[in-house]
């Protein structure tokens, strides 16, 4: 069922941008690019796709998205404010008009009391509006990563 709306979400997108004549980025860590997956997975995606940067580790999200390393000193790449910083910084890489970027706690390793795992940021962005939501995904690692997908994937098409 979840992978039958992830499929059609991503397909709605990807015609409503077409319309507009708009295009996507996005910036994944603990989704690995699964989410580039998704809309690759779709025909016609190329319309509107620019590109997709897996960013696993921290060193390559302020490479390569200009991540300051002060956000994830004191915020940690698990955070919000590093999210919007990857928002940023892959809007600009591609010159997309809108971008979502994830990063968080997939398991089994990797938690923490103030950051179990599951903690995933989601957040989308174009040229007038971010948004970055918390959310704690409760299951195993590819659980945890199907959802982080499928969520990122309804956020943008709620907020076209």
């Amino acid at each position: 069922m979840k992978n039958t709306t992830t499929k059609q979400n991503t397909i709605d997108i990807i015609n409503k941008l077409k319309e507009k004549n708009q295009t996507i980025t996005f910036a994944e860590s603990c989704t690995g690019g699964r989410i580039a997956s998704e809309f690759t997975a779709i025909s016609g995606a190329s319309s509107v796709l620019m590109g997709s940067a897996v960013t696993y580790a921290n060193e390559i999200k302020s490479a390569w998205l200009d991540v300051k390393k002060e956000t994830l000193i004191k915020y940690g790449a698990v955070s919000n404010q590093c999210v919007e910083e990857m928002l940023t910084g892959i809007l600009k890489m591609a010159s997309a008009n809108y971008a979502i970027a994830v990063s968080g706690i997939a398991g089994p390793t990797g938690g923490t009391e103030e950051k179990p795992v599951g903690t995933v940021y989601i957040g989308i962005k174009n040229n007038n509006k971010t948004i970055v939501k918390h959310h704690l995904f409760l299951g195993n690692r590819e659980e945890i990563q199907l959802e982080a997908t499928a969520t990122a994937i309804a956020l943008l098409k709620n907020n076209l």
